[in-house]
């Protein structure tokens, strides 16, 4: 019996790519979803993409909020997608501040593997998508390619992305826009 086929995936930043980004998010009622988030994600399904999650929370580690306060916050970010018909099928976080020197913290290579390994992902199929470079980075290490949206703190980053030869688009929408048209260039 032959493996099942691995998928692509959409790896996404959540803080300043998903919901508004106030910084160090601790509070459920600060969930608030992008707009064109629902109808990307629900896109990003049709055309056969995982959807990823993989999150800096150095606020846990800096003491500003319990692991706990974080995971209330990533209920009601799920219950805020479901609720338009929208979901994303994992989410890996990464608890630490830069200073600890884990591999989980972004752009670190441990929780886009993990997901790969579980998920069954190929992740020369992938693309990464976020609003700093450490959310990008990992695509090249990876095979995959990337995004970077002007939400969040993206303005700040379009020259250091475009340096990187990373692609800049103005939100999640218009990186599924550019996603599926790459898809289709490589069916033509």
């Amino acid at each position: 019996m032959s493996a099942a086929p691995r998928r692509p995936a959409i790896f996404l930043d959540r803080d300043g790519t998903l919901i508004e980004d106030p910084g160090y998010l601790a509070d459920p009622a600060g969930v608030v979803l992008l707009p064109g988030v629902t109808e990307a994600l629900q896109r990003l399904q049709a055309l056969g993409f995982l959807r990823v999650v993989v999150t800096n929370q150095s606020g846990i580690g800096r003491g500003y909020f319990s692991e706990t306060d974080y995971l209330a916050v990533q209920r009601e970010f799920e219950r805020q997608l479901a609720r338009e018909g929208a979901a994303v099928e994992s989410t890996y976080f990464c608890p630490h501040t830069a200073d600890d020197g884990c591999s989980c913290r972004k752009p670190g290579l441990k929780h886009y593997l993990d997901a790969a390994a579980a998920l069954q992902i190929d992740l020369t199929r992938s693309w990464w998508v976020g609003d700093r470079p450490g959310d990008v980075l990992p695509a090249a290490a990876l095979g995959g390619r990337a995004l970077l949206v002007r939400t969040g703190t993206g303005e700040s980053h379009v020259a250091e992305a475009e340096a990187m030869g990373v692609a800049v688009v103005t939100d999640l929408m218009q990186a599924v826009d550019r996603i599926a048209s790459a898809l289709v260039r490589l069916t033509d």
